[in-house]
């Protein structure tokens, strides 16, 4: 899979890479097509899994990188990871708290962010797409350090570790596109309709990805932050959600899960 992305520039092998992700998200919406209801142990199993994951890509791809990096600055090595971490936990809070979205299996009245009008479908859609910003930007970021290192010797750039990352995302994307597209069935939506909505909420992860490569690319200093940023966000979603909806049944299938998926 990776002379796929040999030769091309790090802004198309954001955009494929993402692409990739948002296609995983497609397949596990188009579950709707076979059944209404995906038992909820299974459910528990592949939300903890996908913790496992983001957490591990979360150091592995990001946050390690981002402190070899920054030996080479004037700064502590530890100091621009610290920042860029706390920044990406911080801007996915406030997006969390403004934006209008609704945690797949809470009622209507549990909306969080502004309040608005709109339906249960849009603000489900909105509570996975305001997710996959992180996802999206850490694969762009880190196609983006691979397009440096290749280039400029920037160490902990691969692209190896850069199609493991957005495999992984693409694995975890999985029962996100699941966890929007049932709930919609079983309140008598379409299949057709329980699909599209299910997989439109990782259409902003190519968007992010692009964004994230191009911006790294134009501007090499930042990209210890740019790491460390995606790497907070996306830990942000595993505490914030992943990890609670994934307790919500079986916590001890969850847990083990969660290990499998660091693992893995």
């Amino acid at each position: 899979m990776i002379d796929l992305f040999t030769g091309l520039s790090p802004v198309v092998q954001a955009l494929l890479a993402t692409c990739f992700t948002w296609g995983m998200t497609a397949l596990g919406a188009a579950l709707v097509f076979g059944t209404k209801n995906v038992p909820r142990k299974l459910l528990d199993a592949m939300l903890g899994f996908a913790a496992g994951v983001m957490i591990a890509a979360s150091f592995w791809s990001l946050l390690a990188p981002a402190i070899e990096l920054s030996e080479a600055g004037s700064l502590p090595e530890w100091v621009p990871p610290v920042i860029g971490f706390l920044a990406g936990g911080v801007f996915l809070r406030l997006l969390d708290r403004l934006l209008p979205h609704l945690h797949p299996g809470m009622k209507i009245y549990e909306a969080e962010g502004i309040h608005t009008s709109w339906r249960r479908s849009v603000l489900l859609v909105s509570a996975i797409t305001l997710h996959n910003i992180p996802e999206g930007l850490a694969v762009g970021v880190t196609f983006g350090a691979v397009g440096l290192g290749i280039s400029e010797g920037v160490p902990g750039a691969s692209l190896g570790a850069a199609v493991a990352l957005a495999i992984g995302i693409g694995l975890q994307n999985f029962p996100e596109g699941t966890a929007v597209a049932m709930p919609l069935r079983r309140e008598g939506m379409s299949r057709a309709k329980s699909f599209f909505y299910g997989q439109l909420s990782a259409v902003v992860e190519p968007v992010a990805g692009v964004l994230g490569a191009a911006a790294v690319i134009l501007a090499r200093p930042i990209l210890p932050y740019a790491l460390a940023f995606a790497a907070g966000a996306m830990i942000f979603v595993v505490a914030e959600e992943l990890v609670p909806e994934a307790k919500r049944g079986s916590p001890d299938i969850a847990a083990m899960s969660l290990m499998v998926g660091f693992a893995g």
